[in-house]
């Protein structure tokens, strides 16, 4: 059976349009069923578009109060996003360059089923700006590889549940910051896809 994906993405949607592209070429068992962002501007949604895929924008309302206030809103937010997502009974949830941490109301709704991508290596660099660390890192210290990662989402951790997949990327003496995110990126594309194949794989 063809495995149902939900993608959740922020921004430009390049990681979600990589498994797009395996998808309609036949290395990737799965279709991807829904995405969402929360950012109107976020060019994944016109990827979806694009592909006739459904989407929807869910932007957040401002968070206003104090922690628990903002804990509250964000509790609710979650709750909103769980719903909306198992609507298309996904097998699989890819965070594919989302911004926002989930909270349990999400991640409480589809146990074993939400990963994350990110951009280095386990125990390395957790949070939003991890490829800036690096290369802050290899101008400072002399930091030689950084690497991408996918790995479970379990819980509310930063970037630290258990891990699928991993790829070192060396930092070269001719990179710019600018070369080494074009590469990460570019290992980014073909280890998720190949994750998420191992994933649905081993689901079977």
């Amino acid at each position: 059976m063809t495995a149902r994906v939900v993608v959740l993405a922020s921004g430009s949607g390049t990681n979600l349009q990589s498994l797009i592209d395996a998808c309609a070429q036949g290395r990737l068992d799965a279709e991807v069923v829904h995405v969402v962002s929360d950012r109107a501007d976020a060019f994944a949604l016109e990827r979806a578009r694009r592909s006739e895929i459904s989407s929807e924008c869910r932007p957040p309302a401002p968070l206003l109060g104090d922690s628990a206030d903002r804990g509250a809103a964000r509790r609710s937010y979650d709750t909103e996003l769980a719903r909306s997502v198992a609507d298309r009974h996904p097998d699989l949830v890819v965070l594919a360059g989302w911004m926002r941490l989930l909270t349990s109301e999400f991640l409480g709704t589809f146990p074993d089923q939400v990963i994350n991508l990110h951009p280095a290596l386990p125990g390395k660099f957790p949070g939003a700006h991890a490829i800036d660390d690096a290369w802050e890192a290899h101008q400072t210290a002399g930091l030689d590889h950084t690497g991408v990662m996918v790995h479970m989402v379990p819980d509310e951790g930063i970037d630290n549940g258990p891990v699928v997949a991993t790829q070192r990327v060396d930092i070269l003496d001719t990179d710019t910051r600018a070369s080494l995110e074009e590469r990460i990126h570019e290992v980014e594309h073909e280890l998720l896809t190949r994750a998420v194949s191992e994933l649905i794989a081993g689901n079977e």
